[in-house]
């Protein structure tokens, strides 16, 4: 039977619920606005309070007789040919996790880019996978890190021939794609599923003229965050499967192992309404932010000192083996600032909020809710910033590594480092001692440190001078940086496992 698309089954749920006027004695308390702050409300408008009702119980009966859910997954399924599709309001922090844990399980192998996000280290660290990295391509030059090539992934299944399955991140936060499609032929030479970390290509299945999306290529599972290049609520997320390596029931049993059992019914109709409006209107919306994104492009390009990396750039032998164009990433080489500074600049004098972050580079991210108005603003504001950056302070030189020096040996199992003793000591004396934490530089949210990894002076230098220089690092115990946690003295010499390295 065709999908029909026109259909939205949690908007119409919401909607005739409120049209049949339901009364709740059940949560949540502020009982459709009526009991909530008058200050939220004036703020956040009642809307947001009407749509936020129980989703079993309230949009939906306690034995989910409507299948209201079900069917708004089954379309989204459609929508992006796949086989199934979950609905997350955790965010793709969750969805990654759930796919890892059906995948592989305590003390199993995995084979993991290492230019995964913090979500994924976290995922290491809930089930004690053991995380078997293979290295990004990486740019020397431009101090960039580009996903794992089908090659470098055929290496690591010969050196771990055990490893239960492979997790690429494509596109990368820089738009940077990997060949998904061989990746692919190589696990399942090995009958071993791929999961594809593909947060930021929400909106690739909707353009020919975009990257391959992951259940196209062949992949297993993917997850996608539809607030990120989508237009969901924040926390929207949607994992996918296909194939027979996962078996749905399990891919299920794990992302309720992991979910909230309160989840956010404002989530899931951002999710129907999004796949609706994409399965309608896709291509013709991802074209003309496809035909913008062009004309910012060549727009920026004419603003001296900036440059806007494009094909020539990032893709290549040893580089990406494609780009999505629309993340807009501008690199300031030329105006003798760092990324820090120009993001601050932009917020403070042009209400302009820049994404991607770094010590060279500012990513201006456009998508389809984007328009000449947005974007006009946009180029104003960076020409005003190209005429005043030679009278900006001169920035603290951010110490980066070369690729060689940026990895350090992975002594301990994530999960064993995190959870074992451990004690703080100060940044000039911890290099050499195993970080029971991590370190990541966000955006876009890529440890630098993991648990587990013995620390080196190269790396500590980047993050120190990284920090002076304006580099937001939210998860260290520390947040100035001036102690490091590590694993106690006694604990390094009685490790428990290793992770290894492709």
């Amino acid at each position: 039977m065709t999908a029909d698309h026109t259909r939205a089954p949690v908007l119409e749920a919401l909607d005739e619920y409120r049209r049949k006027g339901h009364l709740s004695f059940t949560p949540p308390g502020h009982k459709q606005a009526r009991g909530a702050d008058p200050a939220v409300r004036e703020v956040l408008g009642d809307a947001v309070f009407h749509g936020d009702v129980l989703a079993s119980g309230g949009l939906d009966d306690r034995l989910t007789r409507g299948r209201v859910l079900q069917r708004a997954q089954e379309l989204m399924a459609d929508a992006v040919h796949a086989e199934h599709t979950f609905f997350s309001t955790c965010g793709s922090s969750l969805s990654v996790k759930a796919a890892m844990l059906s995948v592989a399980g305590p003390h199993e192998k995995l084979l993991i880019g290492r230019d995964a996000h913090k979500s994924v280290v976290a995922g290491l660290i809930i089930s004690g996978i053991e995380p078997v990295w293979v290295e990004p391509r990486w740019d020397a030059e431009r101090h960039l890190a580009h996903p794992p090539s089908a090659d470098d992934f055929e290496r690591a299944f010969e050196a771990h021939p055990d490893a239960r399955g492979a997790l690429v991140t494509s596109p990368t936060p820089y738009g940077g794609c990997a060949d998904l499609r061989a990746v692919a032929e190589v696990c399942h030479r090995r009958s071993r599923p791929l999961i594809v970390d593909e947060a930021w290509g929400a909106h690739l299945p909707f353009h020919p003229g975009l990257p391959s999306w992951a259940m196209d290529a062949g992949a297993d599972i993917c997850v996608t965050s539809i607030h990120k290049m989508g237009s969901g609520l924040e926390q929207g997320s949607v994992f996918h499967l296909q194939g027979g390596l996962v078996p749905p029931a399990l891919l299920g049993m794990r992302a309720d192992l992991l979910g909230t059992t309160s989840p956010s019914v404002l989530i899931f109709a951002g999710l129907d309404g999004w796949r609706r409006q994409m399965a309608l209107h896709g291509e013709e919306l991802m074209g003309g932010a496809l035909d913008l994104a062009g004309e910012v492009r060549s727009a920026i390009e004419e603003i001296d000192g900036l440059h806007v990396n494009d094909r020539d750039d990032f893709c290549g032998p040893g580089l990406s083996d494609d780009l999505d164009p629309l993340p807009g990433v501008i690199d300031l080489a030329g105006l003798g600032i760092t990324g820090f500074q120009a993001a601050d600049w932009l917020r403070e004098h042009r209400q302009i909020d820049a994404h991607l972050v770094d010590h060279r580079r500012i990513g201006a991210q456009i998508t389809h809710g984007d328009d000449r108005e947005t974007t006009g603003q946009l180029l104003e504001a960076l020409r005003d910033l190209a005429r005043v950056a030679r009278d900006l302070p001169r920035a603290p030189r951010v110490e980066v590594p070369s690729p060689a020096e940026l990895r350090m040996e992975q002594a301990v199992l994530p999960r064993d480092a995190f959870f074992g003793p451990a004690e703080d000591v100060p940044v000039a004396r911890a290099a050499g001692r195993v970080a029971a934490e991590m370190i990541t530089p966000y955006p876009p949210g890529i440890p630098a440190v993991l648990p587990g990894e013995r620390l080196t002076e190269p790396v500590l230098a980047y993050l120190r001078t990284g920090l002076a220089a304006g580099m937001h690092l939210p998860d260290p115990t520390d947040p100035e940086l001036e102690t490091v946690r590590v694993l106690a003295g006694n604990a390094e010499g009685s490790e428990t496992g290793h992770a290894t390295r492709s």
